[in-house]
């Protein structure tokens, strides 16, 4: 079967690696020059499963009021004037945030991403990829105590689906990351997820992308899709810049611009950019060795071979790429205080990008009304970390194979 991948970041690219491996002949649609150059290009560089609890949750609305006017706010919301798709998101996400839809929904991007991360293992050992892989897994540092024991408490949920979360106490936490001396009497405690994973997304993005080349995957690069054409209840075209492409089955994976891609189809997906921030700076001998999460701040911090990312932050500002020096000045400060030996913070690299967020914080994954076109979005902040596993399943329905997971509360049907 002919396939068209509409994107090739992380979540586009490891989707034409699979579907490659199912024996189709894949063509990958992408206005950048390469692949990984938007979203996956500097992320925080975390395969998280341990960070599957989703946004909408009990606890977030008191945040959300303390953080309303504050520019250097972890959530910052620009509410505009006429944005019914913005509206119609938050009237979605309040509604997913008591508790019984907390726990569906952690349960769903749980099972996506630990499954994801075995795909990724699995992955890794056939193919030799390199990509600034660490595997000693990721601490989740609290200073709240109240804070720690909400994490606790879904912690134990996640480990009775099958993830394992430790809770450690301070001296736990240094002894596991000794970059966190300083701080220790900050601390009210951690939780450490021993079998999550971190690296460069970027680097396994275009290094993925060489792999499936070689075994026939096209990449057009430079090429922007304008519009999907239906004839009937098929997609019977895309139009490019470039011309039409045509084929058998269409895969969107446009992350944040997949809604408009679909909206003329009559298709509302429930998905919104979030721009997130990034600094990337020389390490030094002080730059943790073990992927690090800040709860209080919202941060991450990922070892990259000679590098450190942070990474964190949200904003709900529509499709504004516009990199605001005040947000990322944030992370340097925060990451500098956490890790004052961590490298030369003068020379951090600052960068934004946006990310496709569910107001449950579970990906869309699988069929549409259009019997051969199919979806793979909204991921939310763990685009890296459910990159691997989505790809599978949506290959998996493509070729109209059962996923090796349920794939039950992930498509656009739930909402």
């Amino acid at each position: 079967m002919r396939v068209l991948v509409l994107g090739a970041g992380v979540v586009g690219t490891a989707a034409a690696w699979y579907l490659a491996k199912a024996g189709h002949q894949v063509i990958v649609a992408e206005r950048q020059p390469a692949a990984g150059m938007e979203t996956s290009f500097a992320n925080g560089g975390q395969i998280s499963p341990c960070h599957a609890e989703p946004w909408a949750n009990p606890s977030v609305l008191p945040k959300v009021v303390k953080w309303l006017g504050r520019e250097d706010a972890p959530l910052l919301l620009r509410w505009r004037r006429w944005d019914p798709a913005l509206w119609s998101w938050t009237l979605r996400f309040l509604a997913n945030c008591p508790g019984p839809r907390t726990a569906v929904n952690m349960e769903r991007a749980l099972r996506v991403a630990v499954y994801s991360r075995a795909c990724l293992q699995e992955l890794r050992a056939e193919t030799g990829i390199q990509y600034d892989q660490r595997t000693q897994g990721i601490l989740h540092i609290y200073r709240d105590a109240e804070e720690f024991k909400h994490a606790c408490k879904a912690a134990g949920l996640m480990s009775e689906w099958g993830l394992e979360r430790l809770v450690k106490n301070p001296a736990e936490c240094i002894a596991i990351e000794p970059a966190l001396a300083p701080v220790q009497d900050q601390l009210a405690g951690g939780i450490f997820t021993p079998g999550d994973e971190s690296g460069d997304a970027f680097k396994f993005t275009q290094g993925l992308a060489a792999l499936a080349a070689e075994k026939g995957v096209e990449f057009r690069h430079g090429i922007t899709v304008r519009a999907l054409v239906s004839d009937g209840d098929r997609i019977a075209v895309a139009d490019t810049d470039k011309g039409p492409l045509t084929a058998d089955a269409f895969v969107l994976a446009a992350g944040s611009y997949s809604p408009l891609l679909a909206k003329p189809l009559g298709l509302t997906l429930p998905v919104v950019p979030a721009k997130g921030y990034s600094i990337t700076l020389p390490a030094a001998a002080g730059a943790p060795q073990v992927s690090i999460t800040d709860d209080e701040h919202k941060l991450v911090f990922s070892r990259l071979g000679d590098r450190l990312r942070c990474a964190g932050t949200a904003e709900l500002t529509g499709y504004d790429t516009t990199l605001n020096a005040k947000r990322w000045q944030v992370i340097r400060r925060h990451a500098q205080a956490l890790f004052p030996l961590a490298g030369d913070f003068d020379k951090a690299e600052p960068w934004t990008g946006l990310r496709p967020v569910t107001p449950d914080g579970v990906p869309i994954l699988g069929a549409t009304p259009y019997r051969n076109l199919y979806l793979d979005t909204g991921h939310g902040t763990l685009g890296w970390t459910m990159a691997c596993g989505s790809g599978r399943v949506l290959a998996d329905l493509v070729s109209e194979r059962q996923p090796d997971i349920d794939a039950t509360g992930l498509g656009l049907d739930r909402f």
